[in-house]
C-alpha cells in the first residue's frame, strides 16, 4: 500500500468534506489528498485546513485534451478533475489510487458471512481497500467501483442484492492506476459516458455489489456540482451518453411511482463479443 492513496475531489466545500471524516472514522489510515482546481474561491481555506494534503490543478490545462461533448463554456463540472488526478498522482509518485467525491457519509458491507443480503458498516477500510487493490492488480480492468446506496433501492429484492457480483458499470468511486490511464469524457454524466464508450472497444469497468458507499442526497449539499445541476437540471445529463454511444443507449423512464428520465444501456449492443473457434474460416 506504499504506492496507494485516496484522492478526494472537492470544490467549494472546504468546511464540508464529509468523506475525509468518514474515511478516518471507518478505519482508513493511509495517504489522503484533496484535489482542488485553481479557480476555487475556497482554495486558501482548503490549504489552511489540510495544508500539504491539497493538490491543485488548472482546468485550462485540460481544455481540448479530451472530448467534452458540447460547445458550452461552463467549467463547474468534475470531469476536469477526474482527468487531472492521473497526472497529479504520477507527479507525486502514486501508482494506484482511489478517487472519491467529497460527500460520502458511510462505507458498508452489503452481504454477511453466509452471503445473504445484510447491511453492516465497515470498521477497517484499510483491509477493504487492500483486498480490492489486490484483485485489481491481478486483472486488466481499467477501473473498479464500489456500489452506491441507490443500487439497492428495493432492499433484498433489488438486482444488486441477489448475489455478490460484478456489474459492467463504474460510477462515483474509481480504483485506478497511472499505468492504465484513460480519459473521462463529456461535460456531465462523465462516468457513464466513459465506461460505455470505452466498453465498445474492449475497455473493462466493473462495480462490485459486495461493498457500497452512502452519500448525501443529490443537490442537498451546496458547492461541487450542485449549482451546475440547479442551473441546467439533471434532465440533460443522460443525453450526453447517447451522444457518445447512440447505438446502445437510450432514454428510459426510471422509477415506480415518481418516474424520471434516465439513461438505459443495452449491453448486447455495447460490448465486443467473443466468437467460438468453430466459426473460424
Amino acid at each position: 500500500m506504499n504506492d496507494f492513496a485516496v484522492f478526494i475531489l472537492t470544490y467549494g466545500r472546504a468546511e464540508k468534506v464529509y468523506t475525509f471524516e468518514t474515511l478516518k472514522k471507518q478505519g482508513y489510515t493511509g495517504k489522503i489528498y484533496f484535489l482542488c482546481s485553481s479557480d476555487d474561491k475556497q482554495l486558501d481555506n482548503y490549504k489552511k485546513l489540510y495544508k500539504d494534503k491539497v493538490c491543485v490543478f488548472n482546468k485550462e490545462d485540460y481544455i481540448n485534451k479530451f472530448d467534452i461533448g458540447d460547445n458550452f463554456d461552463d467549467k463547474r463540472v468534475v470531469v476536469y478533475a477526474r482527468n487531472a488526478v492521473f497526472d497529479v498522482a504520477k507527479k507525486i509518485g502514486i501508482n494506484y489510487f482511489l478517487v472519491l467525491d467529497d460527500d460520502y457519509t458511510d462505507f458498508g458491507y452489503r452481504f454477511d458471512n453466509e452471503l445473504k443480503y445484510k447491511y453492516k458498516g465497515i470498521k477497517n477500510l484499510n483491509y477493504i481497500f487492500k483486498s480490492i487493490l489486490k484483485f485489481y492488480k491481478k486483472t486488466n480492468i481499467l477501473s473498479i467501483a464500489l456500489a452506491q446506496g441507490g443500487d439497492y433501492i428495493g432492499g433484498k429484492e433489488s438486482g444488486f442484492a441477489q448475489k455478490i457480483q460484478l456489474k459492467r458499470k463504474c460510477m462515483n468511486t474509481f480504483f485506478c492506476s497511472t499505468e492504465r490511464r484513460f480519459n473521462f469524457i463529456g461535460r456531465i454524466n462523465e462516468d457513464v459516458n466513459t465506461y460505455v464508450a470505452l466498453a465498445t472497444t474492449g475497455g473493462v469497468f466493473f462495480t462490485t455489489s459486495q461493498i457500497s458507499v452512502q452519500q448525501l442526497q443529490t443537490q442537498s449539499n451546496s458547492g461541487g456540482l450542485t449549482e451546475f445541476y440547479l442551473d441546467g437540471g439533471t434532465y440533460v445529463k443522460s443525453f450526453y451518453t447517447i451522444i457518445f454511444s447512440p447505438s446502445s443507449v437510450k432514454i428510459n423512464l426510471m422509477g415506480n411511482k415518481h418516474k424520471r428520465l434516465h439513461h438505459k444501456v443495452k449491453w448486447n449492443n455495447t460490448v465486443p463479443k467473443i466468437l467460438s473457434e468453430i466459426h473460424k474460416k
